[in-house]
Order: C-alpha cells, then structure tokens, then sequence
C-alpha cells in the first residue's frame, strides 16, 4: 500500500489517549533511546520555531511533489489531539503547508504537523503557536492537480509512518512511536528519566560518567592505557 494513490480512508485506529499522554512527558530522545534507539525522522526535519513540542496520533498523507491536494482532504479526517504527517513520491522542497492551511488545521482540532517538504508563512504559523518540522522552509507555490493518498502507511524522512502511530516532535527533531507499542514505549520511557534524574544528580555533584557508567574496565580492555604526564608516555614509547 505505501506509495499507492488513490486511497483516503476515513477512519482510523488511534494510540490509546493514556499512552499518548504519558508520552507527552518526555523529549524526543528520552523516548528514542528507550525505544531501542530507533523511531527518528532524518535530522533535516526541524521545527519552525524553537520551542516547538507536539504529541499526538498520526494522520499520514502520501503526497506528489508540489502538490498539496492532499492536505486539504486530510483537514476532513482530522479529530482533536492529532498531528499531520505528510511524505512525498520523491524530494521536494516546496512551500506546501501555510497560514490558511494551518487555520483549517487548528480549528479541526490538529496540535501540529510533520512534513517531508517545505512549509511557507512560518511567521505567521509562530504567532499562531502552531508547530511544524519540515524539510525547508520555501516560499514556492504548489498545485492541486495529482491524486495521493490519506491514512495509509507512508515513509517520512526516512521512517515508516502509519494511520494512528504516535508521533512526538520538539527542538531535537521527530521521533514515531508505533501504535500498538505506544502503552510500552512510555513505560520505558519514564524508566529511562528516573534513571537520567538519579544520574544528573551525581554529576551535578561532581562525578564522572567514567565511574557512573562503569566505563573504566571496558574502556582498558579496548585498549586505552594512562600516562602521569609526557614524560611518562615518551619513557614508555622509547622501550
């Protein structure tokens, strides 16, 4: 189905709103890593504006380049606390997502989008709090004349992306939660903050990562070797 055109299904299976509210608790790469590392959209992918933050349920739109026809079916299918994540048949960097496309959004309930090509009227979509991450910010102008797809699995920036996954972006990028994974996801997640928090303290007190981590002993059977200062090294070179 991913690159199909075509297809705009109506409803779709959202991530459980107590998952998605517990994952809202934590940044981009808390959950990343608690995922196994895995998730992330490409690093081009960044927010409009600074303090940009989402979390919410996917809403996924396969598009054709500078074409944005699709956005406007996808307004249609929006309920509150979802967040638009837009792909396209080949890379383009196209402004197109803005101002208008954004109130229609807004008022059909979106918090955010995510879009592997450009977003214009970015000034305006600040004031509004509206948060975006794309690919380029792009004044260009699109079309409305080639059929795509909504609520069908779609690969954006690099990740696969589909109808009700979780998706979380702030100013680290965007990571993607599967649906039916979302309820453990979170739990890992605040498993890896409290842990953060414990080991923030230590350092904030003045201990080393070398010993916090028990990077010592790996670090020596890699090979690393000490010295007291130059003279040390250069006697041991010279033998």
């Amino acid at each position: 189905m991913i690159g199909q055109s075509g297809i705009a299904i109506k409803q779709v299976k959202r991530a459980e709103p107590s998952s998605v509210a517990e994952l809202a608790r934590f940044g981009v790469a808390t959950i990343h890593e608690a995922m196994g590392r895995t998730g992330l959209l490409a690093s081009y992918m960044r927010p409009i504006y600074p303090s940009a933050r989402v979390c919410g349920t996917a809403i996924t739109i396969f598009a054709h380049p500078g074409d944005n026809w699709m956005l406007h079916v996808a307004a249609e299918f929006l309920q509150p606390g979802d967040v638009v994540v837009l792909g396209t048949a080949s890379v383009n960097t196209d402004g197109m997502f803005g101002e208008l496309l954004g109130t229609s959004f807004r008022a059909r309930g979106a918090l955010g989008l995510v879009i592997d090509a450009g977003c214009r009227d970015i000034a305006e979509l600040g004031e509004m709090n509206f948060p975006v991450w794309c690919r380029a910010v792009h004044a260009r102008g699109t079309v409305k004349a080639t059929v795509g797809s909504v609520n069908i699995p779609i690969i954006c920036a690099g990740a696969l992306v589909s109808p009700g996954d979780v998706v979380i972006g702030d100013a680290d990028g965007v990571v993607i939660v599967p649906r039916a994974n979302a309820a453990a996801v979170a739990a890992a997640s605040a498993a890896r903050e409290h842990k953060e928090a414990t080991n923030r303290k230590k350092l904030a007190a003045g201990e080393l990562g070398l010993d916090i981590y028990g990077m010592r002993e790996p670090l020596a059977k890699a090979g690393l070797r000490y010295f007291a200062d130059q003279g040390a090294f250069n006697k041991e070179s010279q033998k």
